[in-house]
């Protein structure tokens, strides 16, 4: 998912660079949208799997 969202940010770019504003806001959007929605997840991974080890272990 960190891919798609890379991968519209290099869209984005590049239409900004060509003048074409329409589509870098649009592309900027989803790539933002998409950024977010993997944080979320990996937060939620991450907290899932303290959950399931019973917290951190001391080393």
């Amino acid at each position: 998912m960190l891919y798609y969202a890379l991968v519209f940010f290099i869209i984005a770019i590049i239409a900004a660079v060509f003048g074409f504003t329409g589509i870098a806001t649009g592309a900027a959007s989803i790539a933002q949208i998409l950024f977010w929605v993997f944080i979320v997840f990996a937060v939620a991974t991450a907290l899932i799997h303290l959950v399931r080890r019973g917290g951190a272990t001391p080393a």
